[in-house]
């Protein structure tokens, strides 16, 4: 799929590959079961300045856009998909700033984040605010001086502790339905903001997953994001509606990596005298595989393309891919630990790994189930636009349905 690609995507993939191949894969093993962020591999992901592809050239970025994330973020999910959202996550929580931050907010901390000397984290849900992420409880009351002083907790924050800069969302006028949550940038340090609990996880064990906690956190009124406040909510749904694609390209990255090592493996492994891949059941689930990881690819590059063009069905696409890519991507990595056989359960091979890495692509950022609701609404909003197919499809005569005209002729025989 060269061809379809520009001069700069292709020059940051593969900047992204050589890094996967050369740095990430031979770690990736050691930081799993440590379980510590890997700054050895940000260092060299900074030094190859690919944290600044998504970011606008105005902000000290590549300008490459969502489209470059996603490229970057599956070549690295094929050696390790921790390392795939520890790239990620900072996409995440920088693209409030990027969406609805004021000028000067861009000003100050997107070009630190496009070196890399910064790393962002993006701060939404709470124990009581997952899925329904309008119920946040954390808070925000702004002083006479300006200031914003947040109380509450944070959970499931990817990159806390790690991150220096963090994009919060907290209710900021409980009596506005429409207006209640706004999101305020809080950095590492502010007085009141501490680190809680790490989790200790199944998968992405390399990047940190932590609570955060807000006691009398004070910080400048120049942080509300955008300067203006209640509009963190619709900030939040368009944060997620371009990060989703990223989630996807994770999912398709640590699809194709278990779909590779699948192969190679069936090549060798020999059973009944011959590779067990000259086994039809073992041909079959390779090809299964492999359409589905094709099909998951066209739609991650489709809905990253759609999100750097900014089209109507933004919404719907990045929806579509993150569903089908991780529900696939959860498939395709258990067949490949089928595919090894009792070997593919020992943690001495590299492939258990990659399912456990594959299920957080289901629930975070929205899960599944929640992504076919934002599908079948966005499907029905559009049904308006297909008025011209009502005139073919007759709608049933309630007075004389078939029931009501055999019940009369019943009627009529008596």
């Amino acid at each position: 799929m060269d061809e379809l690609f520009s001069a700069e995507n292709l020059k940051w993939r593969d900047k992204a590959r050589e890094i996967a191949e050369t740095v990430v894969r031979p770690l990736a093993a050691k930081y799993d079961r440590l379980q510590e962020y890997p700054w050895e591999i940000r260092d060299a992901l900074k030094e190859a300045g690919l944290f600044g592809v998504w970011i606008p050239k105005e902000y000290g970025g590549h300008g490459g856009g969502v489209l470059d994330l996603c490229l970057v973020v599956e070549e690295l999910s094929k050696a390790c998909g921790g390392v795939g959202v520890l790239f990620a996550v900072n996409a995440l929580g920088s693209f409030p700033i990027l969406l609805a931050g004021t000028e000067e907010q861009k000003k100050h901390y997107l070009p630190q984040i496009a070196r890399g000397e910064k790393l962002i984290a993006f701060g939404l849900s709470e124990r009581p605010a997952g899925s329904d992420a309008s119920g946040l409880v954390t808070n925000a009351r702004q002083e006479e001086n300006g200031d914003w002083v947040i109380n509450g907790q944070k959970k499931w924050t990817t990159n806390g502790g790690a991150a220096d800069i963090y994009s919060i969302f907290a209710v900021t006028d409980e009596t506005s339905r429409s207006r209640r949550i706004s999101a305020i940038i809080v950095e590492k340090g502010d007085e009141g903001f501490e680190i809680g609990r790490k989790e200790d996880k199944m998968g992405i064990r390399c990047v940190p997953v932590a609570e955060l906690h807000f006691d009398e956190c004070r910080v400048p009124g120049n942080r509300l994001l955008g300067g203006k406040p209640g509009l963190g909510f619709k900030h939040a749904m368009m944060t997620l509606d371009r990060a989703r694609p990223g989630v996807a390209a994770q999912a398709l990255g640590l699809a194709t990596g278990a779909l590779e090592l699948a192969t190679v493996y069936a090549t060798e492994r020999r059973q009944f005298g011959q590779p067990i891949s000259g086994f039809q059941m073992i041909q079959q689930m390779l090809a299964d595989m492999a359409t589905s990881v094709e099909a998951g690819r066209q739609l991650v590059y489709a809905s990253a393309r759609a999100c750097d063009a900014d089209v109507p069905s933004l919404s719907k696409m990045a929806a579509m891919s993150k569903l089908f890519c991780t529900d696939m991507a959860m498939k395709v990595t258990t067949d490949a630990v089928q595919v090894f056989g009792g070997y593919g359960y020992m943690k001495d091979y590299p492939i258990e790994k990659y399912m456990r890495d594959a299920k957080i692509t289901q629930i975070y950022e929205g899960t599944n189930q929640v992504q076919r609701l934002v599908i079948a609404r966005n499907l029905i909003k559009e049904a308006g636009r297909l008025d011209n197919l009502s005139a073919f499809i007759p709608l049933p005569d309630h007075d004389n349905t078939i029931a009501d005209q055999d019940r009369a002729a019943q009627t009529a025989g008596a």
